[in-house]
Order: structure tokens, then C-alpha cells, then sequence
């Protein structure tokens, strides 16, 4: 049996890595099951199930590997672009696919080290990124915050989550609009 100092795991691990990644980029996380990612590895599936047995921990570790998208480059009036924000994260946790990596990591890492660095990972892109655009509206008078910059994320995210996780339902526009609510007042967006 290889073990991970076999040049032969090793191999197959990056060239499994490197397909689930292409998958991921070109046909979103649905497309990371072991079937398709050992067709595009050229591997057969039980080697996949050797170094992954659950495709949500493939996925995890391949989605660490990729930038993240939210948050990224916010535009302004930023309450719009929150929405759009907002309402593409929402989506994702609709898929089956994104609903199980984001149980999937918030279980794992309650035991596991690396699993805890991935999620502390994500959760500081998330925080960090929408605490910066929330700062940067209140600097230009569009926003005065209804509690600090640094809760926004736990704020904003966490109801998506809950909806999506743990009542498995969508998060429609009437409970995104609630949450950019809570976030502080708005001044009106000039039309």
C-alpha cells in the first residue's frame, strides 16, 4: 500500500488536486464528484476514495486553493453591491454541493487542525473583506454602522447559513434586505 512519501501518491494526489481545481473553475462545485474528478485526473475512482473518501473534503481542500470570490472588490453605492453580494452567496449555499462543504468544514474542524486553519482561512477573507467595504461607506457617508465593522460578516453570513444549513431552504430577497437593514442605516442612493 503507498504511503504519502510514495512518489506514486504523491503523483496522483497533485494530478487529483489539479483536476478537481479545473472542475471547480469551469463547472462550480457540483462538478467535484469522484467519478469526475478521476475521469479528468486519469485515475481510477478508487484512488480518488484512497486520498478523499468524502468529495466535500476534496472539495474543501481544492476550494482553499482558489480565490474567493465574495466580498471581492466592492463597488459603490454599496448597498447594491452588497445585495449582489449577498444574493450570489445565498445561491451557492442553495447547491447541495456548497451546503456540505460548509457543514463539512464547520464539523471537521472542530477536530481537526487543518480543517480549523481552512475554516479560520475563509472566515478572515469574509470578515476582513466586508468590514473594509462597510468602513469605506461610512467613510463616504453612505452608512452609519449599528455594530462595529468586525461583526458584519457573522451578521450578514450567519442568518444565510442558518436558512441554508440547518432549515435546508433558501434565503429569499426579503431576509437579504432584513439583514443589510441590521447592518446600520443607509442614506438614500442618488437615482
Amino acid at each position: 500500500m503507498p504511503t504519502d512519501q510514495d512518489p506514486r501518491f504523491l503523483r496522483s494526489r497533485e494530478a487529483i488536486l489539479h483536476a478537481a481545481r479545473e472542475l471547480l473553475l469551469e463547472k462550480g462545485p457540483t462538478a467535484v464528484t469522484h467519478v469526475q474528478v478521476a475521469e479528468r485526473a486519469g485515475v481510477g475512482r478508487a484512488t480518488v476514495y484512497r486520498h478523499w473518501p468524502q468529495a466535500e473534503l476534496l472539495l474543501v481542500e481544492v476550494m482553499a486553493t482558489v480565490p474567493m470570490p465574495f466580498f471581492d472588490e466592492p463597488t459603490v453605492p454599496t448597498r447594491d453591491w452588497l445585495r449582489r453580494e449577498l444574493t450570489a452567496m445565498a445561491r451557492q449555499l442553495d447547491l447541495d454541493d456548497v451546503r456540505a462543504v460548509a457543514t463539512t468544514l464547520a464539523t471537521n474542524a472542530l477536530w481537526d487542525k487543518t480543517m480549523d486553519a481552512r475554516r479560520a482561512q475563509f472566515a478572515g477573507i469574509l470578515g476582513t473583506r466586508l468590514a473594509a467595504a462597510l468602513d469605506d461607506a461610512q467613510a463616504r457617508g453612505e452608512f452609519t454602522p449599528a455594530l462595529p465593522s468586525r461583526d458584519a460578516a457573522a451578521m450578514a453570513i450567519g442568518p444565510m447559513y442558518y436558512r441554508s444549513t440547518i432549515e435546508r431552504t433558501s434565503t429569499d430577497e426579503d431576509l437579504i434586505e432584513a439583514i443589510i437593514a441590521a447592518l446600520g442605516t443607509w442614506s438614500p442612493s442618488p437615482r
